[in-house]
Formats: C-alpha cells, sequence, structure tokens
C-alpha cells in the first residue's frame, strides 16, 4: 500500500478505526480485524482512550503484542463530553494522567501519533503544546496531532507553537467525506497547507451509508443505522445523502466500479490526505477498504464526484 507522512512518521494510505474494539466486537474478533489489516498492509491504527471505556486500547495492544514496533499507534485523550466535570482537556496535568493510562491500556512505552480529541476553548495553547512537547522529549509521545479543529484554531495553535518554540500539530482529524467537505468549505484545507500539517479523515464512509449497504429505496432490516433515530439518524440516513448516494453509486458503476471505492479513492487521491480512518468489524471489510483505496483520480474526476454529491 501507499506509505505517506504525519510528521516524521510513515503511515498508511488507509488507516484502521479501532472505535468498534470493545463496543461492537470483542477481544477475539478485534484481534482478527487487526491481522487482516497488518497482512493487507496497513500500519496506521487510530483508538482513543474513551473507545469501549478503554477496552479499545486494551484490545489493539495486546493484538499488537510482538508486532509494536511494525505499526503506527494513534491514540486521543480528551472528548469534551467525557470529561469529569469542571476538568480541562488540556490542561498539562490533565495530559500526563490521560497519556500514562493509555500507555497502560495499550501496553507500550510510547504512542506515536498523540491527539487533542476535541478543542479545549479554556487552556492557553502555549500550556497544552508545551505539555505535549515535553511528553516528545521524553519519548513518549512521537507526533502530536488535533481533532475537530477549526481553521482559526489550527491557524492559532501554529501561531502558539512558534511562540513558545515547540512543535505545532502534525495533523488534524476531521469529518471529511466525499458527502461532508467542511473541511474544504471552512478553510481547514488551506489552513493545514499553511501549516504543513496533514489530514486525517474520519467517517469517510458516512458510517455506511458510502458502501452500498443504503439507497433511497432499501434501507437493510438490522442494518445498525436503521436502529438508530435522532441526531444520527439525521447525520446520515437523511434523504439528501441517500439520494446523493445513488447518484454516486451511479457514477461508479458506469466506470466498473463500486461506491466503496469511490468514497476511498475520492480522499486517497488528495494529496492533502494522509491516511484514511476506516472502521472495520469484520477481516472482509478491512480487505475491501485497502483494496477500494486503488482508485485513483485525476483532480477533474474529484471535482465531477464532488458536484454529485
Amino acid at each position: 500500500m501507499e506509505m505517506r507522512s504525519i510528521g516524521s512518521l510513515p503511515v498508511s494510505a488507509v488507516g484502521l478505526g479501532c472505535n468498534n474494539f470493545g463496543m461492537t466486537i470483542d477481544a477475539e474478533a478485534s484481534r482478527a480485524v487487526v491481522d487482516a489489516a497488518l497482512d493487507a498492509g496497513v500500519n496506521y491504527f487510530d483508538t482513543a482512550e474513551i473507545y469501549g471505556g478503554g477496552k479499545s486500547e486494551e484490545f489493539l495492544g495486546a493484538a499488537l503484542a510482538g508486532r509494536r514496533d511494525e505499526v503506527v499507534i494513534a491514540s486521543k485523550f480528551s472528548h469534551a463530553m467525557f470529561l469529569p466535570e469542571g476538568q480541562r482537556g488540556g490542561e498539562p496535568a490533565w495530559i500526563r494522567k490521560c497519556i500514562e493510562g493509555s500507555l497502560r491500556r495499550l501496553g507500550t512505552d510510547r504512542i506515536d501519533h498523540y491527539q487533542i480529541h476535541t478543542p479545549d476553548p479554556d487552556t492557553p495553547h502555549e500550556e497544552t503544546l508545551g505539555a505535549l512537547a515535553e511528553l516528545m522529549t521524553e519519548g513518549k509521545v512521537t507526533e502530536i496531532g488535533c481533532s475537530n479543529f477549526s481553521a482559526d484554531l489550527i491557524d492559532a495553535t501554529t501561531r502558539a507553537a512558534a511562540a513558545i518554540g515547540v512543535g505545532s500539530y502534525a495533523s488534524v482529524q476531521n469529518h471529511y467525506s466525499v458527502l461532508t467537505r467542511d473541511v474544504e468549505d471552512s478553510g481547514v484545507l488551506a489552513a493545514c497547507e499553511r501549516s504543513g500539517m496533514a489530514v486525517v479523515p474520519f467517517f469517510p464512509l458516512e458510517s455506511g451509508v458510502l458502501t452500498g449497504k443504503y439507497s433511497g429505496t432499501a434501507r437493510p432490516a438490522g442494518a445498525r443505522l436503521t436502529t438508530m433515530k435522532g441526531r444520527t439518524w439525521d447525520r446520515f440516513l437523511s434523504g439528501e445523502n441517500l439520494a446523493a448516494a445513488d447518484r454516486l453509486t451511479g457514477y461508479a458503476t458506469e466506470r466498473g466500479r463500486s461506491i466503496l471505492e469511490l468514497a476511498i479513492g475520492w480522499l486517497v487521491s488528495n494529496p492533502a490526505v494522509a491516511s484514511v480512518i476506516c472502521g472495520a468489524t469484520k477481516s472482509s471489510q478491512v480487505v475491501a477498504n485497502v483494496a477500494a483505496a486503488g482508485w485513483t483520480m485525476t483532480p477533474a474526476e474529484r471535482a465531477e464526484i464532488a458536484a454529485l454529491a
């Protein structure tokens, strides 16, 4: 598989999102998914302290035992929705507590790519970046990243890092797919280009909408999204998204491709993208996701597809 970079880290163009570990699948199934990913050439594994209440990190660490140096482990800390009341997610002492917990659960002495999960509006950027720089100096972290950051926040943190003489975030992990292009429209991609940051998309398949499982006329009984209502339903299974998915499926079919190939190929064909985070609960899904990255698109083709979405 093509290798790209997040700072000094070489990463596979398709990564494995481990959010299902400990929530949807158990340790044995998680190991099978990890094994399939490694066999397919995936080296970037993305988890977070909150996934599965910590079990995602535990299952991933156990599955990678004896193979730790073959991979890039990415984890995230301080999601605002899961912080204790009154706790600031970017506070240095809190970051120390978070990383020690993650290192213990992962069974490793370092996290290759350590990312703040959501912005902390109450802690100065200099304090957060300074604490992360100390962890890098100590060898507990190799590169740092942010997630769910706006263009303004990316610019602000870049300035803050320069002001105190430390490295800034090497990447931003945001929701990005052919159906959700806020990172383009809001200036996040432009800010990343200014700052030399890579983009790591999550929800690239819109939780299954871009796999061919759903359409405007068919919603499979028992599929995960069909059991959800409210915001989750509106976010992914809106009539607008389903209609767009049908148009994209038609475009792909005309070219002898699948909508899965279109969704992943569209992102991988963007040079700003480092690794596309694809979740999986089965080995077959990992294999399909990696194979889908083989559709290399021209800028003109990407524009045609974006217009259909």
